[in-house]
Formats: structure tokens, C-alpha cells, sequence
């Protein structure tokens, strides 16, 4: 893959399934949609680990995959779209091959965004997709199904409410290793170090060899990076792919935006609603006794100056902004804010008793 000035010439044909970006194709990209592919597919990524972080459950994911692929990587030009997701690939390849912690974050997301792009697929496409990957396993041999049929249904009951279908009496034996999460699971049966893995069950495989060939694929590219490509680059590309991995790609903070006006009356109820517990509790404490300590006075003011509570903490806390300003205060995090609220609740437990 070659970047220039000019407009971009495909010459890959789109196809309706998932590549699996085994060599960069011959493109020419214009530095502009190099940085631009690159940052709709990290927002992808980022989405994912959000999603993973909070513990989604699996039809969960499925779902915001699906919207992220939707919103992030599509393309005015629907024949540009397969270019986007191969461009966009190959250069976060670029950015994450450069140091261990990078590879393995980048293996992992783009690991489990390829199990949830395989799961949005249709039918023809999956099987399209299994038939690329070209599988070193055998089925099970018909008179060897059959004599393990009672133990090979019975796990599949275990965690399955229906019976064993017709259509998925097809089995591949394959090491256990190579399905590490069916294994976890439970959802295999095990036999002489060989897993029964049926048809059904396949993307586990896909997983596991797609995972593979990308991580031998990032250590390669991590070697030409050292050896070429950061020199050779060093006035164009490298700056830009050197940014990628920390660039921030959430909302604009520093810019000022519309908002409605909170009036004073309206505070009670907003509190109740809205404020964290923490801040919750120091503006009930100051409603209750018209007064705080000095480090209450601090957090709960400079939260409220956040959210536009101005006139609010200019009266009761007696904080005039101008002040607040030559101090160069900002807002205190709110995990620092908890954390002072359970030390003060503890320390006021352990008197009590």
C-alpha cells in the first residue's frame, strides 16, 4: 500500500464478505483518507473496549458493533467501502505494531470486532468466509459420530434447551487448544486432547486462526516499521501514525456549547436527578446546615461552576469566579470527589462506634 497526493484507484473488487487482510493491497491513498480511515476505524475499536469495560453481554455487542460499523465505516461511495475497511485495517496495523502493549490491545479489539462482523453476516457469506480460511480439520467420520453420539448430544443439551438438529450433525476434531472459549464454556466435548466442534460452532475456530494470523502478521510489521519504514517516512507519515495511538476521540470540551439556562429555583429538583452521589451529599449538607468546610466548599463549588451553576455558588458559597480564575482551579475528578466522600464516611463510622 502506497500513499500519494492524487485521488485513490481501487483495484480490488468488492466483495461481500469480510477480508482477512492477509497483504496489503495495491492502493494509492491520499494522505487525507489515510488519517481519516484510521480514525473512524479507532473509533470502532474504542467503542468495542468501551463495551467490553462495561460488561455487555454478547447479543449486546452484537447490536453495537453492528452500529459502530454502521456509523464509523461507511462511505458515501458504496463501492469505496470495502477500500475504507482494508485501508483503515492496514494502517491501525501500522500504528499498534510498534510496542507490546499496542499489539496486544489491537489484537484483541480487532479479534472481537471480527467475531461480531462474522455473526452480522448472512448465511452465504459466512460459509464464503469458512471456505477462505481453508481449514486443516477433517469431519468426523460417520461411524465415529456415531459412537459418540449419546455424550456428543448430551453436551449439546447442557446448553441448549432444544435437541441436536439435523443440520448441525456435521463435526470438525480439532486440538483442544485451538477452541480455548468453548472449552471455558463448557460447550465442546472433549476426547484424547481433541475438542468435537460442531458446524455451528466453527466461528470459534475462525476466531482462533484469525487471531493467529494477525498477531504474526503485527510482529512482521513491526520489523519493517523499525527497519524502513519510520525513516523513510520520517517527514510524512510517521508523525501521523505515531499520533493515532493517543489521539483523543471523544467530544470537544474546549469549545463552548448551547444550553439551556438552570435557573436557581430549579436546583432541588436537579440535584435529586442528576448530581452524583457525591455531590449529592455535600449540597444536602449545605442545604441542611448553611454550611461546609473548606474542602466541601471547594469540590462542591467547582462542580457546580461545571455546570453553570454560577450565580448559585457566587451567592451561598461566596467563591467569586475572578478567584477561582487566578487560582487556575479546575473541576476536581469526580473519582477524586468519591473517593474523599467514602474516606469521610468512614472516618465518621469508625467514630461513631
Amino acid at each position: 500500500m502506497e500513499v500519494f497526493g492524487s485521488r485513490r484507484k481501487s483495484s480490488v473488487d468488492a466483495v461481500p464478505t469480510i477480508p482477512l487482510y492477509r497483504s496489503a493491497p495495491e492502493l494509492e491513498v491520499r494522505l487525507e483518507d489515510f488519517e481519516l480511515y484510521a480514525v473512524s476505524r479507532l473509533r470502532v475499536l474504542k467503542g468495542i473496549s468501551d463495551g467490553l469495560s462495561r460488561g455487555k453481554k454478547s447479543n449486546e455487542m452484537e447490536n453495537l458493533v453492528k452500529e459502530l460499523w454502521k456509523v464509523n465505516m461507511s462511505h458515501p461511495d458504496a463501492s469505496e467501502v470495502l477500500n475504507k475497511d482494508i485501508i483503515s485495517h492496514f494502517v491501525l496495523r501500522l500504528v499498534y505494531c510498534r510496542e507490546e502493549e499496542l499489539r496486544k490491545w489491537f489484537l484483541s479489539m480487532e479479534t472481537t470486532l471480527f467475531r461480531y462482523r462474522f455473526l452480522n453476516e448472512t448465511a452465504d457469506a459466512q460459509r464464503a468466509l469458512i471456505a477462505e480460511f481453508n481449514l486443516p480439520y477433517k469431519a468426523v467420520s460417520s461411524a465415529e459420530y456415531e459412537s459418540l453420539y449419546d455424550k456428543l448430544n448430551q453436551v449439546f443439551r447442557a446448553y441448549s434447551i432444544q435437541s441436536l438438529p439435523t443440520a448441525y450433525t456435521t463435526y470438525y476434531k480439532v486440538p483442544f487448544e485451538q477452541v480455548p472459549d468453548l472449552v471455558a464454556s463448557r460447550r465442546v466435548f472433549i476426547l484424547k486432547g481433541y475438542a468435537y466442534v460442531a458446524m455451528n460452532q466453527v466461528l470459534s475456530l475462525l476466531v482462533t486462526q484469525y487471531r493467529s494470523l494477525l498477531s504474526k502478521a503485527l510482529v512482521l510489521t513491526n520489523r519493517k516499521w523499525t527497519s524502513m519504514i519510520r525513516e523513510q517516512e520520517k517527514d510524512r507519515l510517521t508523525p501521523i501514525v505515531e499520533a493515532l495511538s493517543t489521539s483523543y476521540l471523544g467530544p470537544d470540551y474546549s469549545q463552548p456549547k448551547d444550553h439551556a439556562e438552570i435557573s436557581l429555583k430549579d436546583i432541588n429538583q436537579i440535584a435529586k436527578s442528576s448530581f452524583p452521589l457525591c455531590m449529592r451529599h455535600l449540597f444536602d449538607k449545605l442545604r441542611e446546615d448553611h454550611h461546609l468546610k473548606h474542602g466541601g466548599r471547594m469540590q462542591l463549588g467547582l462542580f457546580l461552576k461545571v455546570v453553570y451553576f454560577r450565580s448559585w455558588y457566587l451567592c451561598m458559597l461566596h467563591m467569586p469566579i475572578v478567584h477561582l480564575k487566578h487560582q487556575g482551579y479546575t473541576c476536581i475528578s469526580l473519582a477524586r470527589s468519591f473517593l474523599c466522600c467514602i474516606v469521610a464516611s468512614l472516618v465518621t463510622w469508625k467514630f461513631s462506634i
